[in-house]
């Protein structure tokens, strides 16, 4: 089928008239609507930031303001090229109900990531246990939770299994309290061994003042005299403080002649010969 060059040369002035409008007007709504909803999602991240909302709060409404409001703008201008806008959204959501069906998975971590960045139980440089997993969050994705372990491995977390566990965050308040359990023998002197516990906790500049420390006899066991000591620190000083506490103990201990127990075990051998 060959086209009529002369009958087409002779409509194209009433083609252009008649559609060439209706382009124009597309383009002019898909250009200034693109500006207007780019103007309109920095508007609301800066006055977030003015607020002093978290950055990647105010990231993500802005990013998916902007979405929402360019998805108007499309619509807006396929209506004006007489394309029937509703059958268009009809079909946009039937395709999006085939592609949610598909990616339920995703779905799940990406509300998932939406409720961790509004509710925010956990932020970067934070010190958690999540998932079976302990270590610091480097990045709170849509996705997925980025975090590095105290061995410096990088796991990679669904937002739906960290919000789907229980979190422990380690450094939401400024304050950690050392549980330590200290066992004495029955033969050492009860008095003695707390007035050196005492002391050690007097002498460590990281021990907080307030709240005080606790040093009790919590448990007359089966072969020692347990003491509970309980210092509070600043949480950056919980690890160091505690293996420095341990060391000093068992040294002081040493010095004073008070005795730690442990396990022992007795062998009888029996001579039959």
């Amino acid at each position: 089928m060959e086209f009529d060059i002369a009958k087409l040369s002779e409509q194209a002035p009433e083609l252009i008239i008649t559609y060439g409008s209706q382009i124009v007007m597309a383009l002019l709504i898909l250009i200034i609507g693109k500006w207007l909803a780019r103007l309109l999602s920095n508007a609301i991240i800066n006055n977030m930031n003015k607020k002093r909302v978290d950055t990647t709060i105010s990231k993500f409404v802005g990013s998916l303001s902007y979405t929402a409001l360019f998805a108007f703008v499309i619509i807006a201008a396929l209506g004006q090229l007489g394309i029937e806008t509703a059958s268009f959204v009809a079909i946009v959501g039937a395709a999006g109900l085939a592609i949610g069906f598909a990616l339920q998975g995703s779905l799940s971590n990406f509300a998932a990531g939406v409720l961790l960045i509004l509710f925010r139980p956990v932020r970067a440089g934070d010190f958690v246990e999540v998932a079976g997993e302990a270590g610091v969050i480097e990045e709170v994705g849509i996705f997925c939770t980025l975090m590095t372990t105290g061995d410096n491995k990088a796991i990679t977390i669904p937002n739906a299994n960290v919000m789907g566990s229980n979190i422990t965050n380690y450094s939401t308040k400024p304050t950690r309290r050392i549980d330590m359990v200290i066992g004495i023998g029955y033969n050492d002197d009860i008095k003695k061994a707390k007035a050196v516990l005492e002391d050690i906790m007097a002498g460590e500049e990281r021990v907080l003042k307030d709240p005080a420390v606790t040093i009790a006899v919590a448990e007359l066991a089966d072969s020692s005299i347990n003491f509970v000591v309980r210092p509070w620190v600043k949480s950056a000083d919980y690890w160091p403080t505690k293996f420095h506490l341990l060391e000093t103990i068992k040294l002081r201990f040493d010095q004073e002649n008070i005795g730690i127990p442990f396990p022992q075990m007795d062998i009888h051998l029996q001579n039959n010969s």
